[in-house]
């Protein structure tokens, strides 16, 4: 990979920041650097250039030194060592099954496009009466609003101890919030699968609505993909402490989704076609997931991929092994516009998206058995009840016909792939997230 495509349009603005304020410098003689949208519009809309909702969407200086920002008023924001974000836990992979009202004609459940259509589904399904206790809950509050004033304590990684650090009157939004008897529950969603989330994003709505309100303020995270609902409640033990956030609990949620069996996917396995390799690398995307998710965020709209590592959790890297993972499938078309790189989906993998739940998930498991490795390695699993080791799959690779592998530690690294893939497959029936 060239150096150039490791850097983004943002990385290059804040160069020049870093540079020109010597923020490295302050940080390190006063513990923290203060810096106005107007400073950062200089080189770039400041709007683009400080929205880092996951640790991989941080420029390369941020990460290199070990940097987070958030924002202190509507117009300015603070830079330094705290610790800004938290690692997703999965604590089920279960999935609940839920109906759906039979007179709501204006959402369809099982082609969801945005996160308000998936905030609005799991209120109109119960699966939020479910996951709280509580069937009293009405929407109340949503949108952006003013923080008030308030300050807090966030760990310094660097200094190890907390920091204080004084909001007065940032932007919050809050993409929904649900009244019930006893409690508030405001909801940050997404539409996209990450490792790790911007602990700011339900602590500044926290901080607001516990000065507004007498009831407790339930902070819930909700991630919708492939038609799963994924919601973790938590709570701030210590109100004036950023990093106190702890995981309450989680649960997954799918809306009447068809059962999978292992039928099904022998069904597939006996009927489908072997294509020949295409001339593109072969996949080192682990997350199955994941490249469902980048589909998902694709159908709309086509990507560059700028558009992609900034906006989607994903490293400039995996932004790379994951587009290629979906090209691989023939379900990911690139391209040149306007000397930019652009993706978009393929004709085949907007057809998957706009199918039912049952199909969409059978005609993954279809693109990626008629790759002979993934269909070699299933059937060695159904015959043997057990995924061949590393090495086996290493040998199917080598008699593959396989683009561009050719050194052993590069096999290896694939047949991981490989291995996480079939799982996603043998995941189905077992009814998991």
């Amino acid at each position: 990979m060239s150096k150039d495509s490791e850097i983004t349009k943002n990385n290059k603005a804040w160069e020049k920041l870093f540079d020109k304020y010597k923020i490295i410098d302050n940080i390190e003689q006063k513990g923290y650097f203060e810096i106005t949208a107007s400073q950062i519009n200089e080189f770039r809309e400041a709007r683009l250039m400080t929205k880092f909702d996951h640790r991989a969407n941080l420029p390369k200086l941020f990460i290199d030194n070990n940097l987070s920002i958030l924002p202190i008023t509507r117009g300015s924001y603070i830079i330094s060592n705290f610790e800004a974000y938290k690692d997703f836990e999965q604590l089920h992979d279960k999935i609940t099954i839920v109906s759906f009202p039979e007179y709501i004609e204006s959402i369809d459940y099982e082609n969801i496009t945005s996160e308000a259509i998936a905030i609005n589904c799991v209120y109109i399904s119960n699966i939020l009466a479910d996951f709280l206790g509580d069937d009293k809950l009405v929407p109340t509050v949503s949108g952006r609003m003013s923080s008030g004033k308030f300050s807090f304590n966030i760990w310094n990684k660097a200094n190890k101890a907390n920091i204080t650090i004084n909001v007065a009157n940032s932007q919050v939004e809050i993409d929904g919030g649900f009244e019930g008897v006893n409690q508030l529950a405001l909801i940050e969603a997404k539409n996209f699968i990450a490792d790790d989330f911007l602990i700011r994003q339900l602590y500044y709505p926290y901080r607001l609505w516990s000065n507004k309100v007498s009831k407790k303020i339930i902070p819930i995270f909700l991630i919708y993909s492939n038609g799963i609902f994924s919601l973790y409640e938590y709570e701030f033990q210590d109100i004036d402490n950023y990093n106190s956030l702890c995981l309450v609990k989680q649960k997954n949620y799918s809306i009447e989704a068809v059962g999978i069996s292992l039928n099904d996917i022998s069904a597939v396995l006996n009927r489908v076609k072997i294509i020949q390799e295409p001339k593109i690398a072969f996949p080192q995307a682990d997350k199955f997931e994941r490249v469902i998710n980048l589909c998902e965020l694709l159908l709309d709209n086509e990507m560059t991929r700028d558009d992609i590592t900034l906006n989607y959790a994903f490293t400039p890297r995996q932004t790379n092994y994951y587009t290629d993972a979906g090209r691989y499938l023939g379900l990911i078309d690139k391209r040149k516009k306007d000397n930019e790189i652009v993706f978009s989906l393929t004709e085949e993998g907007r057809k998957i998206l706009r199918s039912k739940y049952k199909e969409r998930q059978l005609k993954f498991v279809e693109v990626i058995l008629r790759h002979k490795v993934f269909n070699e390695v299933l059937k060695f699993y159904l015959r043997y009840g057990k995924t061949p080791s590393k090495s086996k799959i290493v040998d199917i690779m080598k008699t593959s016909n396989l683009y561009n592998v050719e050194a052993e530690n590069t096999y290896y690294r694939r047949a991981s792939t490989v291995i996480s893939w079939i799982n996603w497959i043998l995941d189905l029936p077992k009814g998991k997230a």
